[in-house]
């Protein structure tokens, strides 16, 4: 399969598409799928009923008001009488257990999924609603290994050739502070590219269960590593995006580096911290280093610095966003306090604009699917205790397998 790597311009052409499909909002001129473009309402499958999704999504699905959740989707019962009685669903519009996206996508009646689910069924669940006609929402990361990667690049690619749009949920891609600032580095303005940092400094996840059982396992899936790729995968992501994103989607030669676990001992087996260093062509090279366990009040959060001959990106997810440098350099920004929000409601704004468009260029799967690989790229350099590079790593064929015994069907 080809390497799944974005061209430079895909940005910019995702924003462009974005703004022809929110025009078509007031205009409304082409059909949405499967017949419920009388009122342009688009029924939604909501896949995985944690936090993000019945807590922060599907309230934004439904305030945009062109959605009308007509499913969901949960391994767990307790989840899923929650979602239904929050919206007013009813029986056969909820689905249980391992199986419950594929259980819901069969029963028809959508036109889209949002899948919001452990990363580990992210490809399955999105080829899923490919093969059945549907349009996607995915959350981030698209997969936990290179073949899920490849099969999300499929999935879209599938999707595009059959009309259907498949949006990848970045908040960060969204915001007009973040694609201001990189848009004026892409122009040259800050210079040649030196070398970067980037970190991801935070306390571990919320315990949701006490550890012991295969359910346990599943509602505390942020801290298993199969279930969701490890912490640079699911969470680190952010700002290796944004790593990404400033060199153009071209992906790093090489990493190596090293990470453990020693501090975050209650539940699961993700690494709490990593140490690494990406190697990009013309000498390059960004540090990144993340940890999931008490900082003792030094600062933290999702950082980026970029160094150019000519100024420095300076970028952090829910604070500012700015360029220093000279006068031709220099860019204020801005702060982007509300980010993890507002960005979700604007692809939620895209992505229903694009559907009645017509819209199915897809342009977030490609450099999505990039960052997701240069996660796992990170990672297994760690893990591997050697140097890996992406011409390898693109070729790989190992699969993360979680063992699921123990969960009922």
């Amino acid at each position: 399969m080809n390497t799944p790597i974005a061209a430079p311009s895909s940005r910019r052409h995702f924003l462009a598409q974005a703004g022809l499909g929110l025009a078509a909002v007031s205009t409304i001129s082409r059909a949405v799928a499967q017949g419920s473009a009388a009122n342009s309402r688009l029924r939604l499958g909501l896949i995985g009923c944690g936090d993000r999704g019945l807590g922060l999504l599907a309230p934004l699905f439904k305030e945009h008001g062109g959605y009308e959740l007509a499913g969901v989707a949960d391994y767990f019962e307790d989840r899923v009488r929650d979602a239904a009685e929050k919206f007013q669903l009813a029986p056969r519009q909820t689905f249980t257990g391992l199986q419950c996206a594929e259980k819901m996508i069969a029963a028809g009646g959508l036109d889209a999924v949002a899948i919001i689910s452990p990363p580990y069924f992210h490809p399955q669940q999105a080829r899923a609603a490919v093969d059945a006609g549907l349009h996607v929402y995915l959350a981030k990361p698209t997969a936990v290994d290179v073949p899920g990667c490849h099969s999300i690049q499929a999935s879209g690619e599938k999707a595009r050739r059959k009309k259907q749009v498949f949006l990848v949920d970045f908040q960060t891609r969204t915001n007009e502070f973040f694609i201001e600032a990189i848009r004026r580095i892409h122009a040259g303005q800050m210079g040649e590219i030196c070398f970067g940092e980037a970190t991801n400094h935070v306390d571990g996840p919320p315990r949701k269960a006490d550890p012991g059982t295969p359910e346990a396992r599943l509602r505390n899936w942020l801290s298993d590593r199969a279930l969701s790729g490890e912490i640079i995968v699911e969470q680190n992501i952010h700002v290796l995006d944004v790593m990404s994103w400033v060199m153009k989607e071209t992906p790093p030669l090489r990493c190596s580096g090293t990470g453990g676990l020693k501090v975050r001992l209650d539940v699961g087996d993700c690494w709490d911290h990593f140490a690494l260093v990406y190697e990009y062509a013309n000498d390059v090279g960004v540090t990144f280093s993340s940890r999931q366990f008490k900082g003792h009040g030094m600062p933290g959060g999702f950082l980026n610095r970029m160094f150019g001959s000519k100024g420095v990106l300076s970028t952090a997810y829910g604070g500012d966003v700015l360029i220093r440098g000279g006068a031709d350099t220099f860019y204020r920004g801005g702060s982007t306090s509300a980010i993890y929000k507002e960005g979700a409601s604007a692809n939620i704004k895209t992505f229903h604009a694009q559907v009645l468009a017509g819209d199915a260029t897809n342009a977030t799967v490609a450099p999505s699917v990039t960052s997701n690989l240069i996660a796992i790229l990170g990672r297994t350099a760690a893990r591997q205790r050697r140097t890996t590079t992406w011409e390898e790593l693109i070729r790989s064929t190992e699969r993360v397998e979680a063992d699921l015994s123990g969960l009922h069907a």
